[in-house]
């Protein structure tokens, strides 16, 4: 009874407000252009007005994609129609690229590699620094292709940069990659009793680590997973999401202003359908020796027992499953505070926003009523 209550006084009114929040805080310029503007890819009839437009190119400078048939279009989520609004075309990959990204990716390693820390901290925190640079263009293009308010946007590029600037100080650190101690053997000297010779221990990169990244943070969880790989001398081959490309391809050329060398960082754009056979390829690849992968628990499943034939390391954030408890000796006020932003923050779209409201009965009116006020004051709907 309580639950069903709950959910009936505010289902109406969160929705609602979710969905403002996710799709009409897009003060983005809406001029067709016709210009080619996109890394991979190229504008439709959207006009991104980017200070820097070059943050959308390809590695030669220009587009690369000249016909439909080797692309995949990106909407934009807040288009009234059913179809959506094509913002971009991008460069569509599928398993061969994949495999010739993994390849490169390789080769570029036994160089990387050996570079020193201090060589690796100094990129990742040049990195972090373009990322800031370029807030307001980056937030632009990560609003137009996810539909997050722009001030959520602009906060996850300093949520991204965060993890940059922590991995460019971990490569230095002697947890780090090349790192390591010297530790006594636990055998005696047979005449003096002491520990018989020492053992030691140095850390050293797995190898090349394939990411495949969502689109509710389409920039945070590409530097969150990449910036530890290259800090410890690893190199990466990510897959975003097919719903959220632009900002991937943003990120991967900031990356190589900062100085990352090519084939330290790629990147595979491909749409919905050519993803299964992109995972595959990087859970069944020898070469790739670790999967990092956040998004459903289903799909990590599947990874999982792909990677089993090669015994890959793996790390996973799957799923969400998140009830916002509140008892009756609950400070509400607080609890409200709580569950506005638990609720509503990313448009209500993070893995750990509250799914559903468990309410002791003896503060249900109250909470009901504080909350549905603060939903009023807070959002427009």
């Amino acid at each position: 009874g309580i639950i069903t209550r709950v959910k009936r006084e505010l289902e109406v009114v969160v929705m609602n407000a979710i969905f403002y929040r996710a799709l009409t805080f897009v003060s983005i310029s809406r001029t067709c252009s016709s210009s080619s503007l996109l890394s991979f890819s190229y504008c439709t009839g959207i006009s991104f007005d980017l200070k820097d437009p070059s943050l959308l190119l390809g590695e030669d400078g220009k587009s690369s994609v000249v016909d439909k048939s080797s692309s995949f279009d990106v909407i934009d989520p807040s288009s009234p129609s059913k179809e959506g609004d094509i913002i971009a075309r991008v460069r569509l990959m599928a398993a061969p690229e994949a495999h010739d990204c993994i390849l490169r990716s390789e080769e570029a390693r036994t160089h990387w590699k050996r570079t020193t820390g201090l060589h690796r901290s100094g990129i990742l925190q040049k990195w972090s620094k373009l990322l800031t640079e370029n807030t307001d263009d980056l937030a632009k293009i990560m609003t137009l292709e996810s539909g997050k308010p722009l001030i959520e946007s602009r906060g996850e590029i300093r949520y991204a940069s965060s993890f940059l600037d922590f991995y460019s100080g971990e490569a230095l650190r002697p947890t780090g990659a090349g790192g390591g101690q010297i530790i006594p053997t636990p055998f005696e000297d047979p005449t003096s009793g002491e520990a018989r010779g020492s053992i030691f221990v140095k850390k050293m990169g797995v190898g090349v680590c394939g990411m495949i990244t969502p689109w509710n943070f389409p920039t945070a969880m590409i530097t969150r997973k990449v910036g530890p790989a290259l800090a410890a001398g690893c190199t990466a081959v990510v897959k975003p999401s097919e719903l959220t490309p632009l900002s991937a391809i943003a990120a991967w050329n900031l990356g190589r202003r900062a100085g990352i060398p090519p084939g330290v960082f790629e990147l595979i754009t491909s749409d919905r359908e050519s993803t299964p056979e992109i995972g595959k390829e990087l859970c069944t690849n020898p070469i790739v020796k670790k999967i990092s992968f956040t998004g459903s628990t289903s799909v990590g499943k599947i990874l999982m027992k792909q990677c089993s034939g090669t015994v890959k390391r793996l790390s996973l954030e799957l799923g969400g499953n998140a009830p916002f408890i509140i008892f009756s000796d609950a400070d509400i006020d607080l609890a409200v505070k709580a569950a506005m932003a638990s609720k509503f923050r990313n448009a209500g779209q993070t893995c750990v926003s509250a799914d559903r409201f468990l309410v002791h009965s003896s503060v249900e009116v109250e909470f009901l009523s504080k909350l549905s006020a603060a939903i009023q004051e807070e959002l427009t709907v």
